[in-house]
């Protein structure tokens, strides 16, 4: 949804396509804006990019909350081409020696032999995955720094997973997050709202304003949101 969208859907709400408001839409458009600064902290949608490896890659000017996973693009076996064969430097030997053991030359000692080659294999990930993790990655969010730790060897790109920061509501595109924005949004619009039409009273009227009722039904939504997101929240994402 556009900025625009959601102020429509605000003053549609508030005002049933018949009444006029107090405020403009670029007054509503800034109760948008700060609906998604406080929801921000919230959102953990995240999203997939790949990028050539480093040991040490620079996050500046990449609009990042927090990195979720670093995932190598290539495994033990490598990536299957459009012709079908693998490729990649890492081998999984367990796969050559499939050709090996049932091919015209192959022995059942040939695979006997390369099985016990295989399992020191294994041992040695382990050992290496024991005192290093593969993979592994830390912020510092002072420099704008992402350092990541290669287990058994350097691929030539990886893929992060990571929470996007978002500069616009345009951007939010989750169906959960959109209906949460427009109703933090309307509340937001209705605190605004009531604390206007109640600045000054009227004693001798034959009406009254509805302020107080807007400015407390905004109030209690916005507390039960507040909640809502606070029950809901999941975010165990390392951030430092």
């Amino acid at each position: 949804m556009t900025l625009q969208e959601y102020v429509d859907f605000i003053k549609f709400q508030l005002t049933g396509g018949v009444l006029e408001l107090e405020i403009s839409d670029d007054a509503i458009g800034n109760a948008v804006k700060i609906a998604l600064k406080e929801v921000q902290r919230y959102i953990d949608t995240t999203k997939l990019i790949t990028v050539p490896y480093a040991s040490c890659i620079d996050l500046k000017d990449f609009k990042c909350s927090s990195i979720v996973k670093v995932y190598r693009t290539e495994g033990y076996t490598g990536d299957a081409g459009t012709d079908g064969f693998i490729e990649g430097s890492a081998i999984d030997p367990m796969y050559v020696q499939r050709w090996m053991a049932f091919s015209a030359g192959g022995t059942m000692y040939n695979l006997n032999n390369y099985l016990l080659n295989y399992m020191s294999y294994n041992t040695l990930l382990q050992m290496r995955n024991t005192t290093t993790t593969d993979m592994a990655f830390k912020i510092d969010k002072t420099a704008d720094k992402l350092y990541i730790n290669a287990g058994y060897d350097y691929p030539k790109s990886v893929t992060l997973e990571y929470v996007p920061i978002y500069d616009t509501v345009d951007e939010v595109t989750s169906d959960y997050w959109i209906d949460i924005l427009e109703r933090y949004s309307l509340a937001i619009t209705k605190t605004i709202l009531g604390r206007i039409r109640t600045r000054y009273t009227q004693s001798n009227a034959l009406w009254t304003q509805d302020g107080e009722r807007m400015l407390e039904e905004g109030n209690n939504e916005l507390s039960a949101l507040r909640e809502i997101l606070r029950t809901n929240s999941t975010l165990f994402y390392p951030v430092d």
